[in-house]
């Protein structure tokens, strides 16, 4: 068996892989009698591809030591305010409706996104191990899976994450294994895989973090993730019913606003804006609050669970007040999955088929996905 061949069979049932949610083109997964699996309909993904959740690290469940109180050192203040959250334009999903009102209290939030530089301090002061780096448990993945998936070879269960790999030519975007390639020894230190490191990298964003990994480095920093109002609040920098985190101006106008895909995806890029994948943090312009890569470069996890009506629920005359997410995960397209939003967008994003830059515009994924375009930032009362 090839690597594509292998590949394309974890991408379809060793791990439920949603990828590119803005597109909304559905495919039944290929090789699946090969793979001896039900077939089943899958979306494809312009932005964020998923894994579902493998396992919840047990190291978890301890103590994990405390970093230096770092106070609001390479913070930004977001005054507390009320604001319109949701759809600004013609590109808005229907997950991102109704538009509605809410008020949150003031908050500290990173002024970019947390670094490799600044990751690789945690880990060496607690000695923490990323769910990229450490193999799946069957018996906790097969929970997020339609029932009688059968268990795919030991041989493919194994520690690996998701990594970009672009193709040679013009490509459906209903394949999306043929520009995701699950890779073993891929993780925040090797974030293309093998052969990849982060030397010289220090101040570009980590990646290939899980939801899990991101809340164990804000526990030792004293910091905690945001919830999706206040991430909302704060990519909008002080500007009402804007498109971007700049205004409105559309992101292929004028320079270079972010770091996304310029060109024709997944095979041409012009580099535009100087960068194919990540960019160092502070690349860009901050936006109105002096807040770095709010849109582009890495997608961010928030708090929130993922539900596709949440927005209905709590679409008050009154407005609702620091919403924290539903109760419950919900993702019709994965419906057995347990999934996060995450928010900004990513150096894969384009205006043709995703516009993740959006400052309303909301994907989900797995809370222990690792991805070469996922990473966070925290934020601090």
């Amino acid at each position: 068996m090839d690597l594509k061949e292998v590949n394309r069979i974890l991408l379809i049932i060793g791990v439920t892989v949603t990828v590119f949610s803005a597109c909304k083109q559905k495919e039944k997964a290929k090789n699946a009698a090969k793979a001896n699996v039900v077939a089943e309909k899958k979306k494809a993904i312009c932005c964020e591809s998923n894994i579902p959740s493998r396992f919840k690290p047990a190291h978890l469940t301890g103590a994990v030591l405390t970093g230096p109180d770092t106070s609001h050192d390479q913070m930004v203040w977001v005054p507390a305010g009320t604001f319109r959250m949701g759809a600004d334009n013609e590109q808005a999903e229907k997950d991102e409706y109704p538009k509605h009102k809410v008020t949150v209290d003031g908050f500290w939030i990173d002024r970019t996104e947390v670094t490799n530089a600044q990751f690789e301090k945690f880990v060496k002061a607690t000695g923490y191990i990323t769910t990229a780096e450490q193999k799946p448990d069957w018996e906790v993945l097969k929970k997020q899976m339609p029932p009688g998936t059968p268990k795919p070879a030991d041989s493919l269960l194994v520690a690996a994450s998701l990594v970009f790999v672009p193709s040679k030519q013009p490509v459906t975007l209903s394949d999306y294994s043929q520009w995701w390639a699950w890779k073993s020894g891929a993780s925040w230190k090797y974030p293309h895989g093998p052969g990849s490191n982060i030397k010289g990298k220090e101040n570009y964003p980590v990646v290939q973090v899980s939801y899990y990994d991101a809340l164990a480095y804000c526990k030792w920093a004293g910091k905690r993730l945001p919830t999706e109002a206040e991430w909302e609040r704060a990519a909008r920098g002080g500007l009402n019913d804007k498109i971007y985190p700049w205004g409105n101006e559309k992101i292929s106008e004028g320079k270079a606003k972010a770091n996304t895909w310029e060109g024709d995806f997944p095979y041409r890029n012009t580099q535009h804006d100087k960068f194919y994948y990540t960019a160092p943090v502070s690349s860009f312009a901050p936006n109105g609050y002096g807040l770095y890569d709010m849109a582009g470069n890495v997608w961010e996890w928030c708090a929130d669970l993922y539900s596709y009506g949440y927005y209905s629920t709590i679409n008050k005359p009154e407005g609702v007040k620091d919403p924290v997410g539903p109760s419950k995960s919900y993702d019709p397209d994965e419906p057995y999955a347990i999934k996060r939003v995450v928010r900004g967008g990513s150096f894969l994003c384009n205006d043709s088929y995703c516009s993740g830059y959006r400052v309303s515009r909301r994907m989900k994924t797995t809370e222990d996905s690792g991805m070469e375009h996922l990473g966070f930032r925290c934020v601090k009362n």
